[in-house]
């Protein structure tokens, strides 16, 4: 090998060594600091677009299970207020049983009814007034609680209904009169009211349960979703560790070896003394 100095090979060598030493001892450093192994595409592109597509898909499970929640809370205030009805309906039930028989006057089943005229009119207050998140909770309309994981959507639909005298054929009931005549016959309008709210709770409750279910599942696919995306991303702690302490070493080597072989040529120069 010529002694020259027309190219310092050893010195290039030695810097090329350095360059990628101090390159990988900057990402180690980065993992630490950091917590991830990737930190940027050009650590593993691969990887990195499997995680960002982890990534979306947890955000859009999280938001579902919010959906999901939100829809049970809708549920729950309707269910609640549907408590109230039933209750004032079995008041209603007291009150026309009472109206019913012989030895009441027709004073006194007037004062009864006055009762449930008002009765009547707090189960429309109920049906209009109840609301969630501003909108009515009794309504006609479907309500569609969106469930999605980024790749797959769906609905969950459930339909409380209106709440009104009119939907429970309470309209144009009376306890008043000479008999018990009309307060039979509400009554048993009263009776079938009664069921008729005892079957939409059940409803209600059906629909609640499910969005539960549906919310427990997806809590699951986050937990799985978020262990995946950890697996890929995060680094290896005790690797990395290991990692630095052998770069460092080879950082240090890697400046001493390239201070020797710029001190190699220096040496020509006693050829010339």
């Amino acid at each position: 090998m010529p002694f020259g100095i027309l190219n310092n090979v050893s010195a290039l060598q030695a810097e090329g060594a350095l360059s990628s030493t101090q390159s990988s001892l900057s990402t180690t450093l980065q993992q630490l600091s950091t917590g991830m192994r990737i930190n940027s595409g050009a650590n593993d592109p691969a990887g990195l677009a499997i995680a960002n597509g982890l990534s979306a898909n947890i955000a859009a499970l999280n938001q579902s299970i919010q959906n999901a929640n939100d829809g049970v809370g809708n549920l729950q205030v309707a269910d609640g207020a549907l408590s109230q009805v039933t209750s004032l309906l079995n008041t209603a039930v007291t009150i026309a049983t009472e109206a019913s028989t012989g030895t009441v006057s027709s004073s006194q089943r007037d004062s009864l009814n006055a009762e449930y005229q008002q009765i009547l009119l707090e189960i429309n207050r109920i049906g209009t007034s109840t609301e969630y998140n501003g909108t009515s909770v009794f309504s006609a309309a479907t309500t569609s609680i969106y469930l999605s994981d980024a790749n797959a959507n769906s609905t969950i639909a459930s339909t409380v209904g209106a709440l009104s005298t009119t939907t429970l054929a309470l309209v144009g009931g009376t306890l008043a009169g000479t008999d018990g005549t009309a307060a039979q016959t509400a009554l048993a309008a009263i009776d079938a009211a009664v069921q008729t709210v005892a079957n939409d709770r059940g409803t209600i409750g059906a629909s609640v349960n499910r969005l539960q279910d549906a919310a427990a599942v997806m809590s699951t696919q986050v937990q799985n979703l978020t262990a995946a995306e950890n697996n890929i991303m995060a680094a290896d702690i005790p690797s990395a560790v290991s990692d630095l302490s052998r770069l460092s070493v080879l950082s240090q080597t890697g400046m001493a070896a390239l201070s020797q072989a710029n001190a190699q040529q220096q040496s020509i120069l006693k050829l010339l003394g």
